[in-house]
């Protein structure tokens, strides 16, 4: 990375010239040189500001002992970068109470063995160190260029902080005014998650290396205190760029939360990655726990229920995430702890909802779907919202609970209208709807049912509805009769015609199961496949 260190500076030809020989601090070369000063006064502390390599030839130091160590003192405690000495007149060698003193102070002391230029140890040293700014404010317009294009394509916050975390190759966090985490972004190293890195990071008591991070303030519409951008060295050192690209994309974050709220957004979507991780089995059990706690969820019980749901209706990210808000602020007035957020796209929820009781979870689902259908009504408008509900479950089952419920609700596209959809009675259904692209599948549905669905698209009576009736009324004819209000003979009549065209026997038990799966499964299969056309 673009910076000059101590022993960048010695490698310059104009002072390995002076055969420079480093007599205290050797471990300690990796100082930046922040300018470079030439002087020849005992009080050259109070001439400087820290930063500096300092050339001198002993003049203002003092023979004294007293003055010796009272000057190194002066400059280790300002912050300077080292002291170059340069032998001769006044010092044929360093005396030993100065380099003691540097010893103690760890202070980095060079001495020069032949003369060389002062002028030209500066020029060349101030060159290289403004040509190392320039490298790096090259390097922050790149970063400046890379995270505006993204905002220019209809990228979000989330994709420029998945930059910036690229760029840094640390994780980057984005917090509100009162500390809540907004999103975060970034790779975990073995052993280290980073959502654990940002929760040691913002305790007081806290000792991980991880808290000497970097931070730059967002200002965040509709709040009065500015959050704040931070990047922890999680994965590895922070360096110049890494306070460079954070100060750059902390303006583009604060350019995107100008043209629309996205802090709720922010929340879902975090909220959403971690449960998405959580269902998908890319975190464990017990990591996700401590993961759910550290962004507020916590259950006295440890009894889950698992929650996931689909919307129809129209939905921005925006809106979407005042739905979710809504919905977490509704069941927590019910004294329900909940962590729900989006699961891919806007629409689309999944949550977990902890349980006082396990014998109480049809009533929390109760109070649940009708809180989300009501938020959706509100945000949203009208729309279709199906809800599907697992079963009570500890956390070491919460993934695969919540990836059930996740089919479930996608599923349930083929079902009536119901308050919520049971997960635990649905198998059958979430299985046809997994095989909805298996060729075999799809042919199956047009062996048993492509004659009706053919003669359906080409007469103005329709007899696959009849078909279902009956297999709903559990092939009772009587029911199917009462469901189509038809007379008896019309039914037999429509019964007929499709025996007919399906060469099958309604009365037989075998082949009406499997005209009940054809028909189970047929909304989940495209019908021009089915039909052929």
């Amino acid at each position: 990375m673009p910076r000059i260190t101590v022993a960048d500076a010695l490698a310059l030809p104009v002072l390995r010239r002076g055969l420079p020989d480093v007599v205290a601090g050797a471990d300690h070369l990796d100082r930046r040189v922040r300018w470079v000063h030439a002087g020849e006064v005992s009080y050259m502390a109070s001439q400087l500001r820290g930063g500096e390599l300092l050339l001198t030839t002993g003049m203002g130091i003092g023979r004294k002992a007293v003055d010796q160590r009272r000057f190194v003192a002066g400059l280790a405690e300002l912050g300077l970068a080292a002291l170059v000495i340069e032998l001769g007149p006044t010092f044929q060698e360093l005396p030993g109470p100065l380099v003691q003193a540097a010893r103690q102070h760890d202070l980095v002391l060079v001495a020069l063995t032949r003369e060389v230029p002062f002028i030209t140890v500066t020029e060349a040293i101030h060159t290289e160190i403004v040509n190392a700014q320039y490298a790096l404010l090259r390097r922050g317009d790149d970063v400046q260029q890379r995270l505006t294009q993204l905002l220019l394509e209809g990228q979000g916050i989330p994709e420029v902080l998945r930059a910036t975390a690229e760029i840094i190759g640390n994780p980057v966090f984005l917090e509100d005014g009162d500390g809540r985490l907004l999103f975060h972004a970034g790779a975990t190293v073995e052993g280290i998650d980073a959502l654990d890195a940002w929760k040691a990071s913002s305790r007081p008591s806290g000792r991980a290396p991880w808290r000497a991070g970097l931070a730059e303030p967002v200002p965040l519409s509709g709040h009065g205190a500015a959050g704040r951008l931070l990047v922890l060295p999680v994965t590895g050192p922070l360096d110049e760029i890494a306070g460079v690209a954070l100060q750059r994309a902390a303006g583009i974050v604060a350019l995107a939360l100008l043209r629309a709220r996205q802090e709720e957004e922010l929340i879902a979507r975090e909220r959403g990655n971690f449960l998405v991780d959580l269902a998908e089995g890319r975190t464990t059990a017990a990591h996700a726990e401590r993961q759910a706690g550290s962004i507020g969820f916590k259950t006295s019980s440890g009894q889950l229920l698992p929650l996931a749901a689909e919307t129809a209706a129209p939905s921005g990210g925006a809106s979407w995430s005042l739905v979710l808000r809504d919905l977490t602020a509704e069941l927590e007035s019910h004294g329900l702890a909940v962590l729900a957020g989006q699961r891919e796209r806007p629409g689309e929820l999944l949550a977990l909802i902890g349980l006082r009781d396990p014998a109480g979870r049809a009533g929390v689902a109760d109070v649940a779907a009708r809180a989300l259908r009501t938020a959706v009504d509100r945000r949203l408008g009208a729309g279709e919202t199906r809800v599907a509900v697992g079963d009570a479950t500890p956390w070491r089952d919460a993934g695969p609970a919540l990836r059930l419920a996740a089919e479930t609700a996608a599923s349930s596209v083929a079902l009536p209208p119901a308050p919520w959809h049971d997960v635990r009675a649905l198998e059958l259904q979430r299985l046809l709807w997994h095989w909805r692209d298996d060729r075999e599948l799809r042919a199956f549905v047009e062996r048993r049912l492509g004659p009706v669905l053919e003669h359906d698209r080409r007469r103005k009576h329709q007899l696959l509805p009849t078909l279902e009736a009956l297999c709903a009324g559990g092939w009772r004819k009587a029911e199917a009769a009462r469901a189509l209000h038809l007379n008896r003979q019309a039914l037999y009549n429509r019964l007929a015609r499709i025996e007919e065209l399906l060469d099958v026997d309604l009365a037989d038990p075998e082949q009406t199961l499997t005209l009940h799966l054809a028909l189970r499964a047929l909304p989940h299969v495209d019908r021009t496949d089915a039909t052929g056309r």
